[in-house]
C-alpha cells in the first residue's frame, strides 16, 4: 500500500468516525421548539455575513434589527415541516462542534471567533463546492436568514417593494 493511499484512508475513515460518535453521542434528535442560546448565538455571527449593507448603520438600529431576525428566525424554524427542522437542527448542532466545524469547516476554530473575511470564505466555499450537501446546507441558512429579514415590513423599501393596496381600494 501506498503512502498516499494510507493517509487518505485514515483521514477519510477518522473523519467518518468522528462524524458518526458526534452524530449518535448527542442529543439532538428532539426538535427544538425555540432557538436555544446557543443557536442564537450562531445566528447572531452568521446575520452580519448574510445581511452586509442592509443592517443599518446606527448600532442600536442594527441591534434591533438583528433581535428582531433572529426572533423571525426563530418563528420560520417553527414553522417548517418536521423533516426540514431535523435537518437545520443537525446542521447547526455539527456547527456547534469542534468535531462538526471540522469536517465541515476545515478548521475547529468556533464560529463566534472567526472574523468576517473567514466566514464569509468559509460560505463562499460551501455554496461553490462540488458536494451538493455544502450547497445545500449553505442556501438553506442563506434563504433562512433572507426570509427572516425581509419578512418585516419595515425592511421592504429596501426592495423597492410596497404593500399590495387593492384591498383597501375595494371598500
Amino acid at each position: 500500500m501506498e503512502r498516499r493511499t494510507f493517509i487518505t484512508t485514515a483521514l477519510a475513515g477518522t473523519a467518518c468516525l468522528a462524524l458518526g460518535v458526534n452524530y449518535c453521542s448527542s442529543d439532538h434528535l428532539s426538535v427544538n421548539a425555540k432557538l436555544d442560546d446557543k443557536h442564537r448565538l450562531l445566528f447572531s455571527v452568521l446575520l452580519p455575513v448574510f445581511l452586509d449593507g442592509a443592517l443599518p448603520d446606527v448600532p442600536a438600529l442594527k441591534r434591533d434589527a438583528e433581535n428582531r431576525t433572529l426572533d423571525a428566525i426563530e418563528h420560520t424554524i417553527s414553522i417548517l415541516p418536521k423533516e426540514s427542522q431535523l435537518e437545520l437542527e443537525q446542521l447547526l448542532d455539527l456547527l456547534e462542534g469542534r468535531l462538526g466545524l471540522l469536517i465541515l469547516t476545515g478548521s475547529m476554530t468556533p464560529l463566534m471567533m472567526r472574523n468576517s473575511a473567514e466566514l464569509i470564505d468559509m460560505l463562499q466555499s460551501w455554496r461553490t463546492s462540488f458536494m451538493e450537501m455544502m450547497v445545500t446546507a449553505y442556501q438553506g441558512l442563506r434563504e433562512l436568514v433572507m426570509a427572516s429579514y425581509y419578512s418585516a415590513p419595515e425592511h421592504w423599501s429596501r426592495l423597492h417593494y410596497a404593500k399590495p393596496n387593492f384591498l383597501q381600494e375595494m371598500k
